[in-house]
Order: C-alpha cells, then sequence, then structure tokens
C-alpha cells in the first residue's frame, strides 16, 4: 500500500530531474561561448609592408614577415579587403573620363557627320545605349563577364547578378585596391561605348525600336561573351593571368573586345541593312565638321581614362598607357592628314580628326604593353591603313559605312590587336613575365592572330542572325518617307535645328 502511494511521488522526482537536467543543457546551448582572444596587432613591420603594397600595387595579403624573417602566425594585415583611395580615386575619375567618351563625345562626333534632319537619332542612340547597357549590366552583364561560378572560359558566373555582394571591398581577382563596385562602373563604360560605335555605320536608315532589339541581343552574344574570354581570370583568351588559357592573347584596353567587335559587326549589319536612300548619287556631306571636331577633342582627353584605366591603378604601368596613348594618337593625326595634303593637296578637318580617333583605336589594345618609342611607328600604320580602308577600300567595295566605323575601328582594332603581338615588351609590363614568358617576342604574334579569327568570327556570325532575324520580325528600316524626311522626326518627334525666319 505504501509502495503503491510512492511510485506517483517516484516519477514526480524522475520528471523534476529529467526537467532540471533538459533546463541546464539548454542554459548551457544559449550561454555565449567563450570569446576566442583577439589576435596580436599587427607588427609595425606588417603595417610598413601594407603600405608598400599599397604604394607598388600588389597584393597585400601575402605573407608579411616580422623583423627576423619570420611570418608570424595569427596576425592580421591591417589593409587587407581595404580599397586604397588613391587607386580608388583614379578609378572613378577614370570610369567618368570613358563615359564622357559615348556622352557626349561620341554623340558629338557622329553627330556632327551626319546630315542636319539625323543628328538627335544618333544622339538619341548614344543615349538610348547608355540607358540600356547600365541595366544590361547591372542584372547579369558584369557577373557574365567578371563571375566565374560557371567555371566556363566563355562565359562567368551567375554569382554577381543584381550586383549581389559587390561592394566596396576589392575583387581580388582583378584588382588589390580597387573596390568592386567602382571596378564594375568602370567596365560598364566600356560595355556602353561597344554597341554606341556600331551606330555609326548604320547611321539615318535604322529604326530606334529595331536598333534596341539589335543591341540587346548583341550585349549577349557577343560583348559579354568575348569580354569574359579575353578579360575573364578564367578567360579562354586570357593570356596575361590565365595560366590555362586556350589562346594566349593580350588586349590591354580593348582593341578586340571593343574595336574589332563593334567594327566588323558595323560592316555586316550596315550590309543587311544595305544603303541609304541615295546612296552613291546625292551628296551626303557632313552637317557639322564643328561639332564633329569637338567630339573628336572630347573622345581624345576621355581615351586616357580608356587606356590608362585599364591598368587598373594608379602606377607605372597607367603611365606608361598614358604616354604611348598620346604619342601614337598624335602621329595618326599627322599622318592622315599627310596623306590627305599628298593625294588631294589639302589636310582636312575631318582628317586630322579621323587620323586622331584612328590612333586612339590601334594603340588601345598596346598601350600598356609597348614602349613610347614602339608608340610611333604604330601611330604611322594607324593613321596609313585605315586612310586607305577609308578612302580607297570603301569605294572599291561600294557599302556604305555612313561613318567609317568599319575602316576605323575593325580595320584599326584589328591592326593593333596585331601589332600589340609584334612590339610587347615585359620591360614596360612585368606581368607578360607571368604566364607568357616563353611567347613573348617570339610567337606571341600568332596568338594574336587566333585572337582575331574568334573575335571575327564571333561578331559576324552573330550579326548576322540578329540581323537577319530582327528584320524578319519587326524589320530594320523605317519606311522610305520617313527615311526621307529624317529620323529626327520620324522616330522622335523632334528637330536638332529650328531656324526661325527673320522678322
Amino acid at each position: 500500500m505504501n509502495t503503491l502511494r510512492l511510485q506517483p511521488l517516484g516519477l514526480l522526482f524522475a520528471a523534476a530531474l529529467a526537467l532540471a537536467a533538459s533546463v541546464s543543457a539548454f542554459a548551457q546551448a544559449a550561454a555565449p561561448a567563450a570569446a576566442a582572444p583577439p589576435p596580436p596587432a599587427p607588427t609595425l613591420e606588417q603595417r610598413v609592408a601594407g603600405l608598400e603594397a599599397y604604394l607598388n600595387n600588389t597584393d597585400p595579403s601575402g605573407p608579411l614577415k616580422d623583423a627576423k624573417g619570420n611570418v608570424p602566425t595569427g596576425l592580421t594585415t591591417p589593409v587587407v579587403g581595404i580599397a586604397g583611395p588613391g587607386h580608388n580615386g583614379w578609378m572613378m575619375t577614370c570610369a567618368a573620363l570613358v563615359l564622357f567618351m559615348t556622352l557626349p563625345g561620341l554623340a558629338l562626333f557622329y553627330g556632327g557627320l551626319v546630315r542636319t534632319k539625323n543628328v538627335l537619332s544618333v544622339m538619341a542612340q548614344c543615349l538610348g545605349l547608355a540607358a540600356l547597357v547600365t541595366v544590361l549590366w547591372w542584372a547579369f552583364g558584369y557577373s557574365l563577364v567578371f563571375g566565374k561560378s560557371f567555371n566556363s572560359p566563355f562565359l562567368g558566373g551567375s554569382e554577381f547578378f543584381f550586383l549581389r555582394g559587390v561592394d566596396s571591398v576589392p575583387n581580388t581577382d582583378y584588382a588589390a585596391w580597387v573596390s568592386q563596385n567602382v571596378f564594375s562602373m568602370y567596365q560598364l563604360m566600356f560595355a556602353i561605348i561597344t554597341p554606341a560605335l556600331i551606330v555609326g555605320a548604320i547611321a539615318e536608315r535604322m529604326k530606334f525600336s529595331a536598333l534596341v532589339l539589335f543591341m540587346t541581343g548583341w550585349m549577349f552574344l557577343v560583348y559579354f561573351p568575348l569580354a569574359h574570354m579575353i578579360w575573364g581570370v578564367n578567360g579562354f583568351m586570357n593570356g596575361v593571368w590565365n595560366a590555362s588559357a586556350t589562346i594566349k592573347a593580350i588586349d590591354f584596353a580593348g582593341g578586340t573586345v571593343v574595336h574589332m567587335s563593334s567594327g566588323w559587326s558595323a560592316l555586316i549589319l550596315c550590309l543587311i541593312l544595305g544603303p541609304r536612300l541615295g546612296f552613291g548619287k546625292t551628296p551626303m556631306p557632313p552637317h557639322s565638321l564643328v561639332l564633329c571636331m569637338v567630339g573628336t577633342g572630347m573622345l581624345w582627353v576621355g581615351w586616357y581614362g580608356f587606356n590608362a584605366g585599364s591598368a587598373v591603378a594608379a602606377d607605372g604601368v597607367s603611365a606608361n598607357a598614358f604616354t604611348t596613348t598620346t604619342l601614337a594618337t598624335a602621329v595618326a593625326c599627322g599622318t592622315w592628314a599627310l596623306l590627305e595634303y599628298i593625294t588631294r593637296r589639302k589636310a582636312s578637318v575631318l582628317g586630322f580628326c579621323s587620323g586622331a580617333v584612328s590612333g586612339l583605336v590601334v594603340v588601345t589594345p598596346a598601350c600598356g604593353f609597348i614602349t613610347p618609342s614602339m608608340a610611333v611607328p604604330l601611330g604611322l600604320l594607324a593613321g596609313a591603313l585605315p586612310f586607305f580602308a577609308c578612302t580607297k577600300l570603301k569605294g572599291m567595295l561600294g557599302y556604305d559605312d555612313a561613318l567609317d566605323t568599319f575602316g576605323v575601328h575593325a580595320v584599326g582594332g584589328t591592326l593593333g590587336a596585331f601589332l600589340t603581338g609584334i612590339f610587347a615588351n615585359p620591360v614596360v609590363n612585368s606581368n607578360l613575365s607571368t604566364n607568357l614568358k616563353d611567347v613573348v617576342g617570339k610567337t606571341l604574334w600568332l596568338e594574336q592572330i587566333k585572337a582575331i579569327a574568334v573575335t571575327l568570327l564571333l561578331a559576324v556570325i552573330a550579326t548576322t542572325i540578329l540581323g537577319l532575324l530582327i528584320r524578319a520580325l519587326i524589320g530594320l528600316r523605317p519606311t522610305v518617307e520617313a527615311e526621307q524626311e529624317g529620323l529626327d522626326l520620324s522616330d522622335h518627334g523632334e528637330e536638332g535645328y529650328i531656324f526661325e525666319p527673320k522678322s
């Protein structure tokens, strides 16, 4: 009887013990873990080494030794993951300069070369592409070019879609001292100007709606994969940084990625479109060489951000690119005008402008790899070959490249890519010795030819497919009446110039 009475008490006691044990376990689990002892502060030697890494634009995360030559364990480096203010400031300036090339530089350069009735259409195309490409870059483009989650040499990855995780911490795959968000905006400006260059070949005769649709497809089929192949850390043709690159090519600032891709695509698109109404019969002179000259000057100034900024640092390589860009451009500018004087007995303002842009195009892939002395012969060739393409080849073949995009950018970009393989010098840029020491000065020119072939095929095939598809879907050209009236009115309902009658 007593035993029966004690059983409920025993069960209650056991339950209480179990509950107490559970509460104790929960309390232990919820209690904060003992804080780990903080790592020792960086030594003076480490702080100095970090500063030296910043000044020399080298990786600050490497092993930093103490005064005795040992690598202390557990010590933090105070500069790892921090953007350097000087390099960051330079790259933000360069990004603004590259945008300045398109808006207003290219808009004025192209705008001055078309007829009065189409000046606004060219400017609207430049502005529209700036808006379109920015959205594409934010959503997908940056990640497809500079990501690597796909583990593919042809396309980047999805890790940076919608700029996810792209903050002020450097992405050390591309720069030790520049914030990734700044780097992404800098590269965006390249993505904006590249399709805008194509506008020159099809000016005055392509509907704005068709242009937007074409350029959207072109960015995904041509620009994003090509930029990854050349500049992506695991790119198919990134000879400088990818030890496993199939084609060990080099392109400092965009000879293949920007100028060849846009120039060859421009030729194919203008052939699919056909010539302007009255081409070869009706005179179509530039309506304002003043605007053209102003735009050329802006392009030249902005191009320093394009070329010198491609070092992704304010360092010696950037300074060399600045110097070679100046020399090659000036020489090409004078060479084109001299050839005009020899053949026509007059050196035109348009000739000076065309020569300057040709020099800028040809030196672009080479500027960070060649000595200033080599920039001079490069400039001579830059003024001569595009001059022949624009004044002779165009007439011989009869294609209507309205503003000579093919003659300057395709011919000039191809020439520059090839000459880069001939003139590249590791004394100028020690990065050439990282993975290319066995080909620089030997067979690098052959690797350049391979990259030229890949770029040409990609641009031609993709443009042909897109052009024919869009022509079948919505048509590429405006009506005959709209083209005669001018795209300013037919596409945008505006006029570039309204001349009031005198009172």
